[in-house]
């Protein structure tokens, strides 16, 4: 109920006229791996919501009929709750000529059922096939308090600065809570998402099986209706009681979905670590200032972006229906990423919100916390930083051929630097 509190006063603020958002000078934001609360919530709140976030569901909350994990926590944990892990999602479909088709029920194969009966799978004729890797959430609350016209102007400026060569794409998505309006999207591989809580109901659906007051349909095997009403599936969807219609009923009656966005907006940005920095301060220093002006305008930097600034206090964000509020406002996080859809020779030809133009991008992976990874890039077939920089491509040819032409030593310097965040 408190999380609920929490949503309902955001929509209830945003009714209220303010002329001018208040504006503060930058400060940097908190970071840390410590479970400690950025100040969005109180401690007691945020662990709270943390035990609710690494909560394992069951049968007889929902789980399924088809799903990847039991818990937000088990793709969401490393080196703490909100980071990332060794898990990966499947998603498949095929192309007719240049036009992405989805396999019946959707580009996402899922892992597990409640039932063998209905256990996903590739099937044939779909040749468009690709893993995800899970994400970090860390410091997310952050990146959603980012103004659209911040992540705009980044697009713009890579444009002039690069002759057009590297160009970030900006597409809009609706944002659920605020029936659909749209802003500017930033989660997820495909930036398929603008908001936190979107993010949270299309999750608690697509990965772990549960409807919910944003995403009410249940998800089917390949087509095939496997949800409540058959003998497997046991617990109501979420939809409106018959005896009560102003009440929800079935899956997550609690409405957990505000609980997870609550979380990751509360949780603080990942650090770099100071340790290697004592130990190698050196080869650091020198190696972000490669990373930041290799060899002039083509620099990893370009797309990898070293610092953004949060929107200012009581801005209104995700189509109205939430403020930035004090803890998340004009605070400066060091991300190394830009939170925009490239084409940089990977693209897994996968469509979910954009539309066609998106089958060749994924989004510039964040590289803060980028140490805590064993699976680099967006489908985890690096595995080494080596590896991942000489993946790049279109977009990003002239910055990987810089990165190759270095000496070796320049190389190690660059790798550590990368080691450290």
């Amino acid at each position: 109920m408190r999380s609920l509190k929490f949503s309902l006063l955001a929509l209830l603020w945003t009714a209220v006229a303010v002329p001018v958002a208040w504006t503060q000078s930058p400060t940097e934001a908190p970071v840390g791996f410590d479970d400690v609360t950025n100040g969005f919530t109180t401690q007691d709140e945020f662990n709270a919501d943390r035990g609710t976030f690494d909560e394992l569901e069951g049968k007889d909350e929902g789980l399924g009929p088809v799903y990847n994990a039991q818990g937000c926590g088990e793709c969401h944990q490393n080196p703490t709750s909100g980071g990332i892990s060794q898990i990966t999602e499947l998603r498949a479909g095929h192309l007719s000529g240049s036009t992405f088709i989805e396999p019946p029920g959707g580009s996402l194969i899922n892992d597990r059922a409640i039932n063998a009966n209905f256990q996903e799978r590739v099937l044939g004729g779909n040749e468009v096939r690709t893993f995800r890797t899970s994400l970090n959430t860390l410091g997310d609350g952050f990146v959603e308090a980012i103004a659209d016209g911040t992540l705009v102007a980044i697009a713009n400026k890579q444009k002039g600065q690069t002759n057009q060569e590297v160009h970030g794409l900006v597409i809009n998505v609706p944002v659920l809570e605020a029936g659909g309006r749209m802003r500017v999207g930033r989660f997820g591989w495909k930036n398929q998402h603008a908001s936190l809580l979107s993010f949270s109901g299309d999750a608690y659906l697509n990965e772990i099986g549960i409807t919910n007051f944003l995403v009410r349909d249940e998800n089917t095997s390949l087509g095939r209706f496997v949800g409540f009403g058959t003998i497997f599936d046991v617990v109501p969807d979420n939809t409106p009681c018959e005896d009560d219609p102003g009440t929800l009923c079935g899956e997550d009656v609690e409405q957990d979905v505000n609980v997870f966005a609550e979380f990751m907006r509360a949780t603080q940005a990942p650090p770099q670590d100071r340790d290697i920095q004592k130990m190698f301060s050196t080869d650091i220093q020198e190696g972000a200032a490669l990373f930041e002006s290799m060899n002039g305008q083509y620099s990893c930097s370009v797309c990898h972006v070293p610092s953004i600034t949060t929107a200012n206090r009581c801005q209104p964000i995700n189509g109205g229906a939430f403020r930035v509020p004090e803890a998340l406002a004009r605070k400066t996080i060091h991300p190394f990423g830009d939170f925009l859809l490239h084409d940089i020779g990977t693209g897994d030809f996968i469509v979910q919100n954009g539309g066609p133009i998106t089958r060749t991008r994924v989004r510039t992976a964040p590289l803060w916390g980028v140490r805590t990874r064993t699976n680099l890039m967006h489908d985890g077939e690096s595995l080494t930083f080596n590896e991942a920089i000489l993946r790049h491509a279109g977009e990003a040819t002239q910055v990987r051929n810089r990165y190759a032409a270095l000496t070796v030593a320049q190389k190690r310097k660059l790798i550590s630097f990368l080691e450290s965040l």
